[in-house]
């Protein structure tokens, strides 16, 4: 594994971008149509702001 593709996969984790290739990957595994990438970018957003412990107050 190269310097780029450790770098690569590295900023792919950071941005979320490999979450949304294993949600694809999963809703292809249960033959189910994956919601548009706003839309799953929006539930995320959605459960992060409302997860327990999300906020310090």
């Amino acid at each position: 594994m190269t310097a780029l593709s450790r770098l690569r996969w590295y900023v792919r984790q950071l941005t979320g971008e490999a979450k949304w290739d294993e949600y694809v990957a999963q809703c292809g595994r249960a033959d189910v149509v994956p919601v548009s990438r706003r839309e799953f970018e929006r539930a995320r957003d959605h459960e992060r702001e409302h997860a327990a412990g999300a906020r310090c107050c």
